[in-house]
């Protein structure tokens, strides 16, 4: 399966969460994707060298009469000299409805490069038109303890598992994260199909990992697939259904 058909990717309105790969995969979507667009919902470091073009506009519908260069980067504003600001939800919505372009590619939350992430009470931003949403874990945060080092808001990944701050992460904690209502499936819309994304299988142990993981996704949530890749790369390594 490629990597397109492995996530869904293909739909109007793809949103990404979660933690350990979202610009990354959004990137290595949009360059196999035709006239993708990419945007976001919350704060998005630059990105003009992942994209032929990115159009800094309110008027993203206006913008995307005249595009010519694909894949195209929209966002309202710089906030500062490393990032842009991200649309609301309704604005992606419109974006999405808009003829004349192919898949909308939408950063839907933060992680601050950690690799692992629960949301908090404001996120994710998912637009109620997404289509498919991709929650991301990374293989390689099985083994470290759970702290501020490798995870965003431990805390609350404490809540959804069941650990203390401090404890060992094991491959059932990440499954239970990527699951969980209010983890990696909150604020999916009803009709939105959800694929669980494992990234950073490196090795083979990796990806034994990252079967693992698949598995207690499938154990806590009915979903029709696990897709474990190198997202740097942009390869699947293997798909769990």
């Amino acid at each position: 399966m490629d990597l397109i058909e492995a996530l869904s990717a293909d739909s109007p309105l793809v949103c990404v969460v979660g933690a350990g790969g979202k610009k990354t995969t959004l990137y290595a979507l949009a360059n196999r994707l035709d006239r993708a667009v990419v945007t976001a919902t919350v704060r998005i470091p630059i990105f003009d060298d992942e994209v032929a073009a990115v159009r800094l506009t309110r008027d993203p519908v206006g913008a995307l009469r005249d595009a010519t260069d694909w894949p195209l980067g929209l966002v309202p504003e710089r906030e500062r000299d490393d990032r842009y600001l991200g649309y609301d939800r309704e604005t992606v919505s419109a974006i999405r409805a808009t003829p004349g372009h192919g898949p909308v590619l939408v950063k839907a939350d933060g992680a601050r490069t950690r690799l692992l992430k629960a949301p908090d009470e404001r996120e994710p931003q998912i637009p109620a038109t997404a289509d498919t949403v991709i929650p991301i874990a990374s293989a390689r945060v099985v083994g470290e303890p759970l702290s501020e080092t490798h995870v965003h808001r431990p805390e609350r990944v404490a809540e959804l598992t069941g650990l203390d701050l401090g404890d060992r992460i094991g491959p059932e904690d990440v499954g239970a994260v990527l699951a969980d209502r209010l983890g990696g499936r909150k604020g999916v819309p009803p009709s939105a199909t959800v694929v669980p994304l494992i990234n950073m299988v490196d090795d083979d142990d990796l990806a034994a990992t990252g079967r693992a993981i698949a598995d207690a996704v499938h154990e806590r949530t009915n979903v029709s697939r696990v897709v474990l890749a190198r997202m740097l790369d942009a390869e699947v390594v293997d798909v769990v259904e």
